[in-house]
């Protein structure tokens, strides 16, 4: 027998959702504004493609009855939707997945072309805008739409993959923040990119630990039977040594919540694999064509008529 494993408050549906979003954006303006009061052309077209992004992703996630499904926006970070389901579809996922950046970089794209056509200032630096902030979304990177690609393509290794991309990235933003005049801001992400490799490879061990010992972590925590439970916690507390010392100083019931939590956060919430070796080989060509593309067309076109288009923007 297995003692009870700790209950984890379930979120609750609530009304609140519209009034949450309405609050965050907001906020979220509002910092803009304070940072960038005299480009007020600028704010705007951010918090746009933001907001065209993340309803491609809302209205996704709606359409197959995700639950708990809202919008909310972080200031100086960006936006996300959150959603949850118990079991979720491979193949729904991808379009909940690219409905986000896909619509907004084919939308920035075709204005570009229109911009170099009408050599419209605003246009151009509103498809600038779509295609970098989309572009850089699918960068293979966990928390990014890219990394979630990633995730629902690869199987196996997936914490490999992540760590290895993630570490290399940051690398690369902390030489580039470095190397470019006044790139503090680019050094800051990457270190804090740094903080997230720490955390992949923590639980890369956890998870390569449990396929070695032939336990099942692909569960949601609701579904952990007490046995799956007490055996996750046993190698997630191995391979912890400051949540055992946590616990050896704080040896009571309150800690339990924690440590369930620790749990919740090395399980992999089950996919039902039914996209078609077919329908995965178009996704992948979807993600690079959106990648590609933009960085075709940017450096296909002279330099000075973006900083010129933006300067007057």
């Amino acid at each position: 027998m297995y003692p009870d494993k700790p209950e984890l408050e379930v979120a609750k549906k609530t009304n609140r959702g519209g009034a949450a979003t309405i609050f965050s954006l907001i906020l979220f303006v509002s910092t803009l504004l304070l940072l960038f009061s005299d480009s007020l052309t600028f704010v705007v077209f951010l918090v746009l493609a933001l907001l065209f992004h993340e309803l491609g992703h809302y209205s996704f996630m709606k359409l197959f009855k995700y639950e708990h499904v809202r919008m909310l926006f972080i200031p100086l970070m960006g936006a996300f939707v959150q959603g949850m389901k118990d079991r979720y579809s491979q193949a729904q996922s991808f379009l909940v997945v690219l409905a986000g950046p896909v619509p907004g970089l084919f939308l920035g794209i075709i204005g570009f072309i229109f911009a170099q056509q009408w050599h419209s200032d605003w246009l151009m630096t509103l498809s600038l805008l779509l295609m970098v902030l989309n572009g850089i979304n699918l960068l293979p990177l966990d928390p990014l739409d890219g990394g979630q690609l990633l995730k629902l393509l690869i199987k196996r290794n997936q914490d490999l993959f992540q760590l290895i991309i993630s570490f290399v990235t940051s690398i690369l933003l902390i030489g580039l923040g470095l190397y470019i005049p006044g790139g503090y801001m680019i050094v800051i992400v990457g270190f804090l990119m740094a903080f997230r490799v720490r955390n992949f490879q923590r639980n890369y061990e956890i998870r390569k630990d449990l396929r070695s010992e032939n336990i099942d972590f692909e569960s949601t925590y609701q579904d952990l039977n007490n046995k799956q439970y007490a055996e996750i916690k046993e190698v997630v507390l191995r391979n912890t040594p400051a949540l055992q010392k946590y616990i050896s100083l704080n040896e009571t019931e309150d800690v339990n919540p924690i440590v369930a939590s620790q749990v919740r956060n090395v399980l992999v919430t089950p996919v039902t694999r039914d996209a078609s070796w077919f329908q995965q080989l178009f996704v992948v060509l979807i993600w690079l064509f959106s990648i590609l593309a933009p960085i075709y067309l940017i450096f296909n076109y002279p330099f000075d008529w973006y900083f010129n288009a933006i300067k007057n923007w």
